[in-house]
């Protein structure tokens, strides 16, 4: 004797659990063939090696190349292409570069014994004369 009439359950339309498997095997293979980006907090402008090798790269100003060798008591600390200037003349030349190009690039080269101070002091430099386009030059890595 049966009080309660058995309903016949009719099959579901979509199947849910094969429709699970499909998005979990799609999921994987989205995480494993996606690239995540490396955002960077500090935005640095290196330099580029190639620089010398672009087409029309010989076209623009050279730019101000200031070397900064390491500082002892009697060798000057500053140089302007191969040409010894003391810091006055230093800031003096990056202003009137600036002065006469406010596109000019300037180029650090520092000795890697080189005190941090004289670098810093030529940054300094820089953004007193308003040049605005600096890269820093430094050995490539093995």
């Amino acid at each position: 004797m049966s009080f309660y009439p058995r309903r016949r359950r009719t099959a579901p339309g979509i199947i849910i659990i094969s429709l699970i498997d499909v998005l979990i095997v799609m999921l994987v293979f989205l995480l494993v063939t996606s690239t995540f980006r490396n955002q960077p907090a500090v935005k640095l402008n290196l330099p580029d090696v190639g620089d010398a090798l672009k087409a029309g790269a010989g076209e623009a100003k050279p730019p101000l190349v200031v070397t900064i060798a390491r500082a002892t008591a009697t060798d000057p600390t500053y140089f302007i292409g191969s040409r010894p200037v003391t810091p006055d003349q230093l800031l003096a030349e990056m202003k009137s570069a600036g002065a006469k190009d406010a596109q000019t690039r300037l180029v650090l080269r520092a000795d890697k014994d080189a005190s941090w101070e004289h670098v810093a002091r030529a940054m300094s430099f820089a953004k007193q004369a308003n040049l605005t386009v600096v890269r820093a030059f430094t050995k490539q890595g093995p």
